[in-house]
C-alpha cells in the first residue's frame, strides 16, 4: 500500500462527472477517479470545513463507529476490477480490527473526517494512475477548481477513467 492524499477535486468538463484526484507522498503519480456529484459535495464540505447543524451521512457514519467504540484507523483503496474501484474502511476496537467493505468515494469522505491517512494498492495506482503533472497546484476549494481542470486536460481519460 502506498499512502495517498487528496489533491484537488473537479468537474469533468464532457461528462460533468466530479473527479477526486489523489496524489501518492513522493508526488510521482496521481490517482483520478469518477465519483457521485453527493460523494463530492461531502467531501467538498469536509475539506472545506462546512459546519452543519445536523449531522450528514458521512457523519453519521463516524458517529457510529465512534459510539460503538470503534476508531476508523485508515481507509484503502485496494483494488480495480472491470473499470470498477474497491476499497476497505479499516476501523479499529479495543478487541479486533475490522475491514468495511466500501465505495473509495465514501471511504475518502470518512477519511476526510475522520482525519485518517488514506492509502491506494500499487496495483491500483499502477493501473489507474498517471504521472505527476509538472507545475501542478494542489486544488481543494471549489473556487480553485478551474486551475486543475487544465491540468486534468494533459491527462488521457481512455487511460485513467474509471468507475466509483
Amino acid at each position: 500500500m502506498v499512502k495517498v492524499e487528496i489533491f484537488g477535486m473537479a468537474l469533468d468538463e464532457k461528462g460533468k462527472s466530479p473527479i477526486i484526484v489523489l496524489k501518492d507522498e513522493g508526488d510521482t503519480r496521481v490517482l483520478p477517479i469518477w465519483i457521485g456529484a453527493m460523494e463530492a459535495m461531502s467531501i467538498s464540505m469536509a475539506i472545506n470545513k462546512v459546519e452543519f447543524h445536523r449531522p450528514m451521512t458521512h457523519d453519521l457514519l463516524l458517529n457510529v463507529i465512534k459510539h460503538l467504540g470503534g476508531t476508523v484507523n485508515r481507509v484503502e483503496i485496494t483494488d480495480i476490477e472491470n473499470g470498477t474501484f474497491y476499497a476497505e474502511i479499516v476501523v479499529e476496537t479495543e478487541k479486533e480490527t475490522r475491514r468495511i467493505d466500501s465505495r473509495p468515494s465514501d471511504a475518502v469522505a470518512l477519511a476526510v473526517r475522520a482525519e485518517c491517512p488514506i492509502f491506494a494498492g500499487e496495483d491500483v495506482l499502477d493501473q489507474a494512475g498517471a504521472p505527476f503533472p509538472e507545475h501542478a497546484e494542489t486544488v481543494l476549494t471549489t473556487e480553485n477548481s478551474d486551475k486543475w481542470l487544465e491540468e486534468l486536460d494533459k491527462l488521457s481519460e481512455d487511460e485513467i477513467k474509471y468507475k466509483m
